[in-house]
């Protein structure tokens, strides 16, 4: 079972750089760079990316008024998944395990990520499901996964991107198949965040036909329990199984002392070198 220290929850030199070419990048307003500078290098010892971010956007809509709209981004990859959700679906229903095949599909769309990845490639997308294989490093998390599942009541799916939901749309029915007894809900971004799943979105890709839908009330892509609403803090307090996805939610919510599962591609230096692996391989850790 991998345990995560306080240290490694802490942003790192190379990427606070990363941070600021990424603001950088937008703008060249001297004023703008000058504040995210300085959030950068006040930035507390447990703060995070996500958090991070989440103060950046606060800076930008002062100097802007409005945030990036990712909203035909969103709808595309969405729309994008859905015409693949049948065939997808006849895959996973013909596997041995149509479960661990939906976890993986699940897994694949995490790619899907406007936030982590400098260039998000369709094409590069698709290839991904070339190989739906479960990794044998997945494979103690998963069997542990099997077994909470199997005694627990609640379950609570901690989503992030657009498109992405779609294949956790196809995960969760394979899961209620197969654990009848959970109730399962979903945690979505509570406003406009990059390309990450807001309610209007989860319900657009047919997420609330599976699960009860969620906000965490806010625009942050993580997930912070202090930030949290009372109905989405309590669904945490209470699952039995959290299942978090994407980079994000694990660097908002890990070394907190929480029994959770996490499930992401690794898109970034910092993550293909804390988990020793190459780009765009998935992990699946478990906590706690």
């Amino acid at each position: 079972m991998m345990k995560t220290n306080q240290i490694e929850k802490r942003i790192s030199e190379s990427c606070a750089k990363c941070l600021y070419d990424r603001q950088r990048d937008k703008t060249d307003n001297a004023e703008y760079l000058a504040e995210i500078k300085a959030l950068l290098d006040h930035r507390g010892k447990d703060d995070t990316s996500p958090y991070m971010v989440y103060l950046f956007h606060q800076v930008h809509l002062k100097y802007f008024g409005k945030g990036a709209d990712y909203g035909d981004v969103k709808k595309r990859y969405n729309d994008l998944v859905l015409s693949m959700e049948k065939d997808l679906r006849r895959e996973i229903e013909a596997s041995p395990d149509p479960l661990a095949k939906a976890f993986i599909m699940s897994r694949i769309g995490n790619y899907i990520d406007f936030g982590a990845m400098n260039h998000v490639d369709r094409d590069e997308f698709l290839e991904l499901f070339q190989d739906t294989k479960m990794r044998d490093g997945d494979v103690p998390a998963y069997e542990a996964f099997l077994r909470e599942c199997a005694r627990g009541k609640s379950f609570l799916l901690i989503c992030d991107n657009c498109g992405e939901i779609v294949l956790d749309k196809l995960m969760i029915e394979q899961l209620k198949k197969r654990f009848p007894q959970l109730k399962v809900k979903a945690l979505v971004r509570g406003k406009e965040v990059l390309n990450d799943a807001t309610e209007e979105d989860a319900r657009y890709a047919g997420l609330d036909k599976v699960a009860e839908i969620l906000s965490n009330g806010d625009a942050i892509a993580g997930t912070v329990y202090d930030m949290l609403p009372q109905d989405a803090k309590t669904a945490m307090d209470e699952a039995d199984v959290i299942l978090a996805k994407g980079q994000g939610n694990y660097e908002s919510m890990s070394g907190q002392g929480r029994h959770v599962f996490y499930s992401f591609l690794c898109k970034c230096d910092l993550f293909t070198s804390r988990f020793q692996v190459p780009r765009l391989t998935g992990v699946f850790v478990e906590e706690g």
